[in-house]
């Protein structure tokens, strides 16, 4: 190992040293940079912390105002840095933009380029003051301009602060190219995030739920009227009729569209790893506590969060639950800090939540705060008209994803929509996708349907008719034939869509040569309709 003092007694060596250590550093920061103002700002600390160089300062080219701007700087105040604005072709700065070559002053005080626009020199007392500069050129065009201050002595040479600030002004172009193209495609999926959601948002309603049946239609109308408010709602029906479909509708089409939307399965976990999950923990709190963790009400502060099957929540957790929705406060497993957190609470539950009340399984004062607005999702067996809608939809979608064209024949579709659907709109999802990926003809038919489903029907006539909906006497109706179900269907959609054709297949997932065969089948007429 060499003497320290052999070391010493080379600046040159010594220096050396220090700039690798320098550059070490600032790699670092670029690898773990997570915020580009604070991450240049901390690139330039190390150069005065490492290398004495003083007021190091990183100009960049604003594309709004084509002037260099400090975007960040070591020993500069904000007054200052908000001075230091120059024009492409002004001052030193300037000329190292324009020419893309370094520049050095060796005293900044006989040098009339040096324009000291900032201030931040003018209380300084020293005799010599050395100046550097270098340009940042990102993909080969200049970007902006690093500089720094230098009191130099005999064991340091300008060639060598130049080729280190060299160096660095190509990592931080790097650095600079790496972000804005992180930033562009950011801002791309953003776009292509929102042009997705108002694609949906046409093409059901504005509600990203299928159906236009009367209960569907009463449903939609509830979800207009609550969602630009806060209030808590609770979603209540059989598993598998969208109530998260219907949670999402109710969030996007409010004032927290654009904050998180979190969900919650309460059924999911048991009681200690769904309080973790809800508020979050602090390291150490339990066994296996090894980090802090974030609960899903902190991530949905300002957004919604949806608690589906609210019913299966423990009784001990239904406590914090309710201080929640009265305070808008908790604490972490294992912490004393109090969170306050303003969030929309959208609850959900397949079973009868007043029955687990009566059975000490619920507590009745949470309840009475979650049913504030209680929305009864029908069953698919009670919407019937939206089955054909419903199945052609799903149909597409399947026919994409698996690069098919398969229709359906009308046996089958007479089938579906007499068909019970136990499972609703996710028995009937899962069902087309079957069907599709095992389909060996062009037409779906009887016979691509699962046993189960044709022997539910068949062998068991009494539980169909149980399942079938419940109508009063005086308000039973005759049940309509399919050729009445498609016509009522697509007189509907035109009304909806004021007689324009196209729009009003759109939302039938019809073409619009489909449609106009529909028109002239049912002889419909606009001022038959009106």
């Amino acid at each position: 190992m060499e003497n320290p003092i052999n070391t010493l007694s080379h600046p040159g060596r010594l220096t050396e040293g220090l700039e690798l250590l320098a550059l070490h550093r600032i790699t670092e920061l670029i690898g773990a940079a997570a915020h580009l103002e604070t991450t240049l700002t901390n690139i330039l600390k190390v150069l005065h912390d490492t290398l004495r160089m003083e007021r190091a300062t990183l100009l960049l080219l604003d594309e709004k105002t084509q002037c260099l701007t400090i975007k960040a700087s070591c020993g500069l105040s904000e007054t200052e840095e908000m001075r230091g604005v120059y024009k492409p072709n002004e001052g030193i700065c300037g000329q190292i933009f324009q020419t893309r070559s370094p520049f050095v002053v060796p005293d900044i005080h006989s040098e009339p380029l040096f324009l000291n626009r900032t201030g931040a020199r003018s209380q300084i007392s020293k005799t010599k003051m050395s100046f550097l500069g270098v340009p940042v050129l990102v993909k080969g065009e200049p970007a902006g301009v690093l500089t720094v201050d230098r009191l130099f002595g005999p064991e340091v040479s300008f060639e060598e602060d130049i080729r280190f600030l060299t160096v660095l002004s190509t990592l931080i172009s790097q650095f600079l190219a790496l972000h804005t193209a992180i930033r562009k495609k950011e801002e791309m999926l953003l776009e292509e995030n929102r042009s997705l959601k108002a694609k949906l948002h046409n093409l059901h309603d504005g509600h990203f739920i299928i159906g236009h049946s009367k209960p569907m239609q009463d449903v939609f109308s509830i979800i207009s009227k609550i969602a630009p408010s806060s209030v808590t709602v609770l979603l209540l029906g059989e598993s598998g009729t969208g109530k998260e479909l219907v949670a999402r509708a109710i969030h996007e089409a409010g004032n927290r569209k654009e904050k998180p939307f979190v969900k919650v399965n309460c059924a999911a976990l048991p009681e200690t790893l769904l309080e973790s999950e809800l508020f979050g923990h602090e390291r150490g709190a339990f066994t296996g506590a090894h980090a802090t963790r974030t609960g899903r009400f902190e991530l949905a502060d300002n957004g919604t969060i949806f608690l589906d099957e609210i019913g299966e929540m423990p009784l001990a957790l239904q406590a914090k639950m309710l201080r929640v929705l009265q305070e808008k406060q908790f604490e972490r497993i294992g912490g004393s800090k109090t969170f306050d957190v303003d969030v929309r609470i959208i609850a959900a539950t397949n079973v009868s939540l007043e029955k687990a009340v009566a059975r000490g399984q619920f507590r009745a004062d949470l309840y009475y705060r979650l049913n504030v607005v209680p929305i009864i999702l029908p069953p698919l067996r009670e919407r019937r008209e939206d089955i054909p809608v419903l199945f052609n939809h799903f149909l597409g979608m399947s026919n994409e994803r698996n690069a098919k064209k398969l229709s359906l024949t009308s046996e089958l579709l007479d089938f579906l929509v007499s068909y019970p659907w136990p499972g609703n709109v996710r028995e009937m999802q899962n069902l087309v996708e079957r069907m599709v990926i095992l389909a060996e003809s062009e037409r779906l038919t009887l016979a691509d349907l699962t046993p189960d489903i044709l022997g539910s029907v068949r062998e068991r006539p009494e539980e169909t008719k149980k399942n079938s909906v419940e109508v009063p006497a005086g308000e039973r109706q005759e049940r309509k034939s399919l050729h009445d179900i498609e016509k009522d269907e697509v007189e509907a959609a035109l009304k909806r869509h004021g007689w324009v054709q196209v729009r009003a297949a759109r939302a039938l997932g019809l073409t619009p040569r489909q449609m106009g065969y529909r028109i002239r089948k049912y002889n419909l007429s606009r001022y038959e309709i009106y």
